[in-house]
């Protein structure tokens, strides 16, 4: 069972907290998340296939420390930004559906795609953009929401890129009320930052992005949105939206 949910890009921490949440107190079914990275990487053993750590999130060959890197996105000021601090209680405790976290990954070539999370549930739709500016991503987003569950409609925050700097157009539009997190500040947008990160696995730094399809987004989104989450239980973000019906 650990070869095939590895096979199907879970990490092992993931994969243990499935295995405690769906197999109970089965001894013969625990194993930890170190356990199963030693048998991936050290090679006198040979439970494991070596070449499955292709399938992790980071695809490296061994084990090191990761580095994190900030780097710098074009700001200026947006008229009439609304602050984070002003969000409803029910996105900053995350005690509700349809508080929308979104972001841009970018890509070679001057391509993007726009990320959309919910805070509370952390289900993910991906939007395939033209271009970076804000006539293009404002009518995206638009599209967007017209096929998204209405209950995860409810409030959006974003940083101070310039390509939101139309949010009253998409209000009006929309219905959803538009934040934004403070300047140079990516601790208030944490859940962005885990979700790019789980992107990039499939969308790896320095690729086209335009060559993805809105329809090759919507699959890779819905692969995503089956994976278990540490911060949820260990349960889907699919899995939680459901418990809300």
């Amino acid at each position: 069972m650990v070869i095939e949910l590895l096979e199907n890009e879970w990490s092992p921490e993931q994969i243990v907290g499935h295995l405690r949440l769906t197999q109970g107190g089965n001894p013969l079914m625990a194993i930890s998340h170190e356990s199963i990275y030693r048998a991936i990487y050290t090679t006198r053993w040979k439970v494991i296939p070596r070449e499955l750590c292709n399938r992790l999130r980071t695809g490296r060959p061994i084990r090191k420390n990761k580095r994190h890197t900030v780097k710098g996105q074009w700001r200026s000021q947006i008229i009439g930004a609304r602050p984070i601090d002003d969000r409803p209680s029910g996105a900053t405790e995350r005690t509700e559906l349809g508080h929308l976290a979104g972001d841009l990954i970018i890509g070679s070539k001057n391509s993007q795609v726009a990320t959309l999370v919910d805070r509370k549930s952390r289900y993910l739709t991906m939007v395939a953009l033209p271009s970076r500016h804000t006539a293009a991503v404002i009518p995206a987003l638009q599209h967007a929401f017209a096929r998204m569950d209405r209950r995860l409609l409810a409030t959006l925050t974003w940083d101070r890129g310039m390509e939101l700097a139309g949010h009253r157009h998409l209000t009006e539009g929309s219905g959803i009320d538009v934040y934004f997190a403070a300047p140079r500040s990516p601790w208030q947008r944490g859940t962005n930052e885990n979700t790019n990160k789980l992107i990039r696995q499939y969308l790896p730094k320095g690729t086209d992005l335009s060559l993805h399809s809105q329809a090759d987004l919507d699959v890779l989104a819905a692969r995503l949105n089956d994976r278990p989450r540490k911060c949820l239980g260990y349960r889907t973000p699919a899995q939680c939206v459901a418990l809300t019906l």
